[in-house]
């Protein structure tokens, strides 16, 4: 499968990755229970799909688990005490299995030894798992279709007569040396896969739950991938994650209307619904629910957002040259034919006006022509939209600001056209800056 393009400034600029920063879209959904799960989250947060099929497969199944509701109890500590058990290694001999594992009970009875108390645990904690999935198997009686061949798996891995007796095994009771060395042996080399297939069926069964609990929580909604053929994007209520109560908007974005321009005052939204937009493709490349009542896209290559760009004192570069660096870098995928969705808020804002009408007018003119591309641009130069009305592909769109009592408020939602807002000297004067500038003089 492609390798879904994405580069570090978008990721952060959309603040999707990272377990220890603030408010990130990977910390909303990481309320699984188990570390194996986590990891599991970590790769499916790093690698998007970039096939249609696969994202809706994966849809499909987090919608069953928020359909039926399930709820499984996740034992921390025992899911971690049988890593550790099979992650331990052993002899692949029988027989010196069984005489190290005597060796270490007369060691546990006359020091401080605590290997055979940890083999004891750790084939408690087996059985334990080996129940709570047996469990688990017993209510996915109408699995989705890509689920189900999981399940099949599993149920195929606990026919084993071996496991099925080790089920029958009271943890309570004292397990007995020949017990203990013979499933140390069997699990942790013939049976080793397969014990590795059941751990890992119990991190998917957590990330599936914890995922679509989320969505219930929050409202979220599910995308449906199309082929990238078919270039479309088609949204309703698509909103920011992270926000509570957010205001959503919709949009439609396809081959014969490629391109998004975004105009409206400073605060109007324009930012936060540029970056919820980013957050919702991502997600729905990953089979993930979206914070839209909608969302029907055809797979893309890779996104790639202008947002905050920041100077670079290591390369010297300065704010202008470090945001023309990063539309030439979209510029060079978008030429190699990769349908990639572009989001650029404020060009070249670190230059004149003159240099970022002019800047601005030709490169969101230049992407327009790249129909296979989706692009969304933004810009407090107004001038500019009126000078691209001829281009066909363009879709003009506002953030509005209504003044009530000379004080501004923001509705957050997309209108059709160009804004004819200029409420900032408004501000200026609202907060006294030029009252309080001369009273100091």
């Amino acid at each position: 499968m492609k390798k879904f393009k994405i580069d570090k400034q978008t990721l952060d600029e959309l603040n999707l990755l990272g377990k220890f920063r603030s408010g990130t879209i990977y910390n909303l959904f990481n309320q699984v229970h188990t570390r194996g799960a986590e990891q599991l989250l970590d790769e499916m947060f790093n690698n998007p799909l970039t096939d249609s099929r696969a994202i809706n497969e994966r849809s499909a199944t987090f919608q069953y688990f928020q359909q039926q509701e399930f709820s499984f109890s996740f034992d921390r500590q025992s899911v971690a005490t049988m890593r550790e058990y099979l992650d331990t290694a052993t002899l692949g001999n029988k027989t010196l299995v069984y005489g190290t594992t005597l060796v270490h009970k007369l060691l546990c009875n006359l020091t401080r030894d605590d290997r055979y108390k940890k083999n004891v645990q750790g084939l408690q904690a087996v059985i334990q798992l080996l129940n709570a999935v047996k469990g688990m198997l017993e209510v996915f009686v109408s699995a989705s279709t890509p689920f189900n061949e999981r399940v099949n798996e599993v149920k195929n891995v606990l026919v084993n007569p071996h496991l099925t007796k080790l089920l029958q095994t009271d943890i309570y009771q004292t397990l007995s040396l020949g017990t203990l060395a013979f499933y140390e042996y069997l699990l942790k080399g013939k049976l080793l896969s397969n014990m590795e297939s059941l751990l890992h069926f119990v991190y998917e069964v957590d990330i599936y739950q914890s995922v679509a609990q989320v969505a219930k929580n929050h409202g979220f909604q599910y995308g449906h991938a199309l082929p990238a053929a078919e270039n479309i994007l088609r949204c309703t209520n698509l909103r920011h994650p992270s926000i509570h109560k957010a205001v959503g908007n919709d949009l439609e974005l396809k081959e014969s209307s490629n391109v998004l321009f975004l105009t409206g005052a400073n605060m109007a939204g324009k930012s936060t619904w540029m970056k919820s937009l980013g957050i919702g493709l991502y997600l729905a490349h990953m089979g993930f629910p979206v914070a839209a009542d909608s969302f029907e896209f055809s797979v893309r290559d890779g996104l790639y957002s202008s947002i905050n760009v920041a100077d670079n004192i290591g390369l010297g570069y300065s704010h202008f040259y470090a945001e023309v660096m990063r539309v030439k870098e979209a510029a060079v995928e978008a030429a190699r034919g990769e349908r990639l969705m572009l989001i650029f808020d404020e060009l070249f804002k670190g230059t004149n006006v003159k240099d970022a009408y002019d800047g601005t007018l030709a490169v969101t003119g230049e992407f327009a022509a790249y129909e296979a591309c989706l692009f969304v641009v933004s810009t407090h130069i107004i001038e500019v939209g009126e000078a691209l009305k001829s281009v066909k592909n363009i879709q003009f769109r506002y953030m509005p600001t209504i003044l009530e009592n000379n004080t501004p408020r923001y509705t957050y939602r997309l209108q059709a056209g160009i804004t004819e807002d200029r409420q900032g000297m408004m501000i200026i004067r609202n907060e006294r800056i030029l009252d309080l500038m001369n009273e100091v003089v």
